[in-house]
Parts: structure tokens; sequence; C-alpha cells
């Protein structure tokens, strides 16, 4: 996911708790990344990946799917 304002950063949180109550989120990779997301946030709301932007996210996908 990706946010390019604060107060889109709210919705990631829900998102994943959605994907946790779905019963789905181990079966989930979830990156974000935006403009005012940071690695601390990305914790925060229990992301897999943070990477501040797309070009990083390649090789961080790759990892996190086990194709690196």
């Amino acid at each position: 996911m990706s946010a390019l304002l604060t107060s889109a950063m709210p919705s990631m949180s829900s998102t994943i708790k959605a994907l946790q109550e779905a019963g789905v989120r181990e079966q989930v990779k979830v990156m974000i990344g935006g403009a005012p997301v940071t690695d601390t946030f990305a914790r925060q709301v229990r992301a897999d990946g943070y990477s501040p932007d797309a070009s990083s996210a390649v090789p961080l996908a790759k990892t996190l799917v086990g194709t690196s």
C-alpha cells in the first residue's frame, strides 16, 4: 500500500486489521510506503515491510516471497 498524505495512513492499519479478522493475514505479505510513511510506522501497524520508493520495493518484495 502507498500513502501520499498522512490522512491515508490510518487506512493502512485498518486494512491490515481487516486481513487479520478475515483470517488471511498469514497468507498475505503487506508492504507499505509513500511520502509520509516511515519504517517505524510500518512496524507499528505490523506490515511485513517498508520501502521509501518503488525501486527499493522490488528487492524487498522478492525477499518477502523468497525469490531473491
